[in-house]
């Protein structure tokens, strides 16, 4: 369900506090976005400490990423639009730079990391056992937020990908059909890249 302007921008400040006492927005890390009730998108303000944000540093922003009330989005902002153009049916989108998740994103050179097996799979929307799979696209980072969407959007489609990617040495971008998802499945996706950090280090460990 959509919200209007001032309930998205309370409910983006108390995520903003949510994820920055995980570790997962350091500095002014990260940037968050719902699809308002009038078409229109509420997103943080450039340059913000995501744990400390006010209602005022939440602005609106037209599908075009045109500012609609004052401030200035992130430059990201058009990858947050990207999504919502590609799956019409999502209304939020968190991005967060959690050293995990940026870690795993430079320690393989592959364009995806599968999790599997793992319990918390079920956390994704539609799967309901552990005995699954779902791929984490991995895009090498650009300042041309166009080069990232175009090199990511394919493997976005595939029927097992997650509702989520990494740019490499960079971050998490994830997203769901509310705030409440969207916020599931980041949660969801560090825990499992924790996880599975976890268990190459003690497997590295083993092995010496």
């Amino acid at each position: 369900m959509t919200m209007a302007f001032d309930d998205a921008a309370q409910r983006l400040v108390e995520t903003g506090r949510r994820l920055d006492a995980r570790g997962w927005a350091p500095a002014t890390a990260g940037n968050y976005s719902v699809r308002l009730d009038d078409g229109s998108f509420a997103v943080t303000i450039s340059g913000r400490h995501k744990g400390r944000l006010t209602p005022a540093d939440i602005m609106r922003i037209d599908a075009e990423g045109r500012g609609l009330t004052a401030g200035e989005p992130s430059a990201e902002t058009a990858l947050h639009l990207a999504v919502y153009r590609r799956f019409p049916d999502v209304e939020a989108v968190l991005h967060g730079h959690s050293p995990e998740a940026v870690g795993l994103s430079r320690a393989t050179e592959a364009s995806e990391w599968i999790f599997a097996g793992h319990e918390m799979l079920k956390i994704f929307p539609g799967i309901a056992t552990h005995e699954a799979q779902v791929r984490l696209p991995i895009v090498d980072n650009s300042q041309d937020m166009r080069v990232i969407d175009a090199a990511v959007g394919p493997a976005l489609l595939a029927a097992d990908a997650a509702p989520a990617y990494l740019i490499r040495s960079h971050g998490l971008y994830a997203w769901g059909a509310d705030l409440d998802e969207a916020e599931r499945v980041f949660e969801g996706v560090e825990w499992l890249i924790a996880a599975e950090l976890a268990e190459l280090g003690f497997r590295k460990g083993w092995s010496a």
